[in-house]
């Protein structure tokens, strides 16, 4: 079969002056897309900034041919999400890819954790996403075409100690991609979602001996599919790690139904409500409603 390639298309990535966004953007500026390499160049509590870090990507990138230009706003404000789509129709005039990649850490148990160790998070992992997406999801609309990838995290999909912030932030980007899916489906525009686990600076402390397997570049090939033109899956969740590529996906018990239950039929029916035995995997609210339809009618 072919390679796969992006000729002329136009791809935003945050966070991509280092760590996953880079090797995001090298890939796909090596098979053709123009890139633009957003990145405050802040430290990884998100405090100041440095410009040289999504420079240094884009001198990469056009040293080897390829063709980018370096975005400094922050994803954090909605005048700076708009400023980074604004770079690409200034430069390129076009958005088909969105990677909303950049991040931020402020971990702490969730008794010591005050708001600001949660806004900060929440603005750059969630709100960022909203910002730079809506103005980039317009100019797909028109076109009828874009493909979006948003980083979640298993923090966010399984939870992991002292990351409240940062675990409600990317499960909240699950949601948001699921709906992205949803309401983008008749204007050819495809979101997912990645929960990577890589090498990068702001986890090489907390990956230990594992950190040797797990290469930031073993995550872009994943990506580059997922935000390809023939890439046939929407709202779908990706764990990538160190070359293993699986899928999570939101499953549903087949449950447990009886008309003006009590407490006590809940506790007494609990094994049956929990076993995972025929369990679905819902592809909207229409199929849990359709289940509780089923429900209904089995009891007539």
């Amino acid at each position: 079969m072919a390679d796969l390639g992006y000729d002329n298309k136009v791809a935003i990535i945050t966070g991509a002056g280092g760590g996953l966004g880079r090797e995001h953007a090298l890939l796909l500026a090596a098979r053709g897309a123009r890139v633009v390499v957003n990145d405050l160049g802040g430290a990884i509590d998100g405090t100041g900034g440095d410009t040289s870090a999504a420079q240094k990507v884009v001198d990469e990138i056009e040293a080897a041919g390829g063709v980018a230009v370096a975005d400094h706003n922050s994803v954090a404000t909605e005048e700076g999400g708009a400023a980074i789509v604004q770079t690409a129709l200034d430069e390129f005039d076009s958005v088909d890819i969105v990677i909303n990649n950049a991040g931020i850490l402020r971990d702490k148990t969730f008794h010591n954790m005050d708001d600001s160790m949660v806004t900060p998070v929440i603005d750059v992992h969630l709100k960022g996403a909203f910002y730079v997406t809506r103005p980039a999801w317009i100019k797909m609309r028109e076109q009828g075409y874009g493909r979006i990838v948003n980083t979640s995290s298993n923090s966010g999909i399984l939870g992991n100690f002292g990351q409240a912030n940062y675990g409600a932030a990317k499960m909240g980007l699950v949601g948001f991609t699921r709906v992205l899916a949803a309401e983008g489906a008749k204007y050819n525009i495809k979101a997912n979602a990645l929960a990577p686990v890589a090498r990068t600076r702001m986890t090489e402390e907390l990956l230990g001996p594992l950190a040797d397997n797990l290469d930031p570049s073993m995550i872009a090939p994943t990506v580059a599919w997922l935000v390809h033109e023939d890439c046939p899956v929407s709202g779908e969740i990706y764990s990538v790690a160190g070359g293993r590529v699986a899928r999570f996906f939101i499953g549903m018990t087949e449950g447990w139904y009886k008309a003006g239950h009590s407490v006590e039929d809940v506790r007494d029916a609990f094994d049956q409500i929990r076993d995972e035995d025929g369990y679905t995997v819902p592809g909207g609210p229409a199929d849990e409603f359709a289940a509780l339809l089923k429900a209904f009618q089995s009891d007539r």
